[in-house]
């Protein structure tokens, strides 16, 4: 851990300790989704208390807890590498979500005890994390869901707009700069169209400027930065499938 992060901080503001609290949340989402093989090896059930760490520049740690008591941050639950080999694969990752969800807010209102915020400040910190999916919805497939439903509610041109089977539209969804009023209409009602999008690997809303993908198996849409596909990778993709569907897929045989 990097002491209690003050160095990330310019002015210590709520917009600050979200950007913490959103980086340290992608680093934990990746280690229980797109990392997860990789994460379920470093929780060796043999070895002592471990803990999951979200790290400020999105990445995540299996570790020991912090030696120092009291420590300089909250500390994540402890030994959940014990958990491992006792539940069902899913059910451990969604206790460990819900466990991580608990230490990101534990972290995020520690920085705002710490920096003196105000009643406003917490208010506008709690809202703005509030707005983003929990890591167990994530991990659970929530947002997954409900991305479906919204899909399903749209009328049958968004539906169309938005097949499959389109591959231009499938692996290059970045809307196009509005050149002049009028062939700006048809912008804004695609950016309308995906704007409740999540991301089924951070859980994150869909930005007209980002490069995304979907799952021809789930029909899941991703962030392709996420999911390590570029644009470049993805016109060469015929049958694009997610790692969780590759993984299922790789289970199943």
């Amino acid at each position: 851990m990097d002491g209690d992060g003050r160095g990330a901080y310019g002015s210590h503001t709520a917009e600050d300790v979200f950007r913490d609290f959103r980086a340290r949340r992608a680093g934990m989402i990746k280690a229980l989704t797109t990392d997860v093989e990789k994460f379920y090896q470093q929780c060796d059930p043999e070895k002592e208390n471990l803990c999951l760490y979200g790290l400020p520049n999105e990445t995540w740690e299996v570790t020991l807890p912090a030696e120092e008591v009291p420590p300089e941050l909250p500390e994540p639950a402890l030994g959940i590498n014990f958990a491992r080999d006792g539940m069902e694969g899913k059910d451990w990752l969604a206790l460990v979500a819900v466990h991580s969800d608990a230490w990101l807010l534990a972290v995020a209102f520690y920085f705002g005890a710490r920096f003196g915020f105000d009643k406003e400040s917490r208010r506008r910190l709690f809202n703005m994390i509030n707005n983003l999916p929990t890591i167990y919805e994530v991990v659970t497939g929530i947002t997954k869901k409900q991305s479906k439903e919204k899909t399903s509610n749209s009328s049958s041109k968004s539906k169309s707009s938005s097949k499959i089977g389109d591959q231009l539209t499938k692996v290059a969804k970045i809307l196009p700069p509005k050149e002049d009023e009028e062939s700006g209409t048809d912008g804004e009602e695609d950016e309308e169209e995906h704007e409740n999008t999540l991301c089924g690997a951070c859980g994150d809303n869909y930005a007209h400027d980002e490069f995304w993908i979907c799952c021809d198996v789930c029909e899941s849409w991703f962030h392709g930065k996420c999911v390590k596909i570029t644009p470049a990778r993805a016109e060469h993709i015929k049958q694009y499938k997610c790692p969780s569907c590759s993984t299922n897929k790789r289970t199943r045989t």
